[in-house]
């Protein structure tokens, strides 16, 4: 911790603590894990016939090699899933936009609390989009084959785990730990 001693007037300078540090690496693996969720073409895939994402949903026939994709934005538990998720990916890069400008000013306290509230947030939202996402999926569309939740669901999964991971380390008070530092 560094200190500078002005007349009788002592000014502290907070330091970055590695707690911090992996809390900023967290923010930044939830934001390129929802950039994938939201890009990514297999939500749910159904064998070699099959495949949702959250843009748009592909079939291929039996008797044909061609595929047949419709949109999916015509339902809406598909535009609420994507708007939450969105939603969620946008506070996730305002909090990581604040996160790295904290780290490049002196007085970084005062930015601990907003990242953390806003990375909360966005659990919520990402939290309610893959719970929404399955339970609407299985009440309105019937597949009579197996199908599964794919690796796009499961990055989604991953940037709400990395954003509770930063919320947590951003909330942590940095006041206990940086006389270790």
């Amino acid at each position: 911790m560094a200190s500078s001693v002005s007349g009788a007037e002592e000014v502290r300078v907070s330091a970055l603590t590695p707690l911090k540090l992996v809390g900023l690496v967290c923010i930044f693996l939830a934001l390129c894990l929802d950039v994938g969720a939201v890009l990514s073409p297999a939500w749910v895939t159904a064998d070699d016939q099959y495949h949702l994402s959250l843009w748009e949903s592909c079939w291929k026939p039996a008797a044909s090699a061609n595929w047949r994709c419709s949109s999916t934005l015509g339902t809406d538990w598909q535009i609420a899933t994507l708007a939450l998720l969105l939603g969620g990916a946008f506070l996730i890069l305002l909090s990581f936009l604040v996160a790295l400008v904290s780290v490049c000013i002196r007085s970084r306290r005062r930015f601990y609390r907003p990242v953390a509230v806003m990375l909360f947030a966005a659990v919520v939202l990402q939290a309610c989009c893959l719970v929404l996402y399955p339970i609407k999926f299985i009440e309105t569309i019937s597949l009579r084959i197996y199908h599964e939740f794919n690796w796009g669901y499961g990055l989604a999964w991953g940037a709400t785990i990395f954003s509770f991971g930063g919320a947590i380390l951003y909330c942590l008070n940095p006041k206990n730990y940086e006389d270790y530092y």
